[in-house]
């Protein structure tokens, strides 16, 4: 196992054992993992985004910490809150890390998941102009996210 996934599975026991908050002090947590504190840092921008369901809040310095807050609580408020977090623009290795988020924690089953990828995926955009393509991914993810959160109602 990489050590981004231990680091990122030692903070989600974390979260499931603190009902869904966690203070973490990135010094200590490095050397309770061996690593150093930028890896930490890795894995709390890439794994624990709003995208995902996260709030992190930092506090630099000496008595420094990272506390971070699972959002949603249900399906809808998930899809919801993934969806406000999408912007104008997506590319397709965002779109890839956000399906298998949301296949992890039983959004979307992995058929899913994989449809919706196929769909928004840069192959399926293959005659559409590179710099067009990422506006045109977030608008049908987002809408592909309505649709699917009104069929699971």
């Amino acid at each position: 196992m990489r050590m981004s996934d231990l680091v990122a599975e030692y903070i989600l026991r974390m979260l499931d054992e603190s009902n869904g908050n966690a203070e973490i002090q990135r010094n200590v947590l490095a050397s309770e993992l061996g690593c150093v504190p930028s890896q930490i840092n890795y894995v709390i921008t890439s794994r624990f985004t709003p995208e995902q369901g996260y709030i992190v809040e930092s506090r630099r310095g000496g008595g420094g910490y990272v506390r971070i807050t699972r959002v949603a609580t249900d399906k809808r408020s998930t899809i919801m809150h993934i969806i406000n977090s999408i912007g104008d623009k997506l590319s397709a290795g965002s779109v890839t890390v956000m399906l298998r988020n949301m296949q992890d924690s039983g959004i979307l089953s992995r058929y899913d998941a994989a449809l919706i990828g196929s769909a928004l995926s840069d192959k399926a955009y293959g005659n559409i102009p590179q710099q067009f393509r990422d506006s045109l991914r977030a608008s049908i993810f987002k809408n592909m996210l309505i649709t699917y959160m009104i069929r699971k109602d």
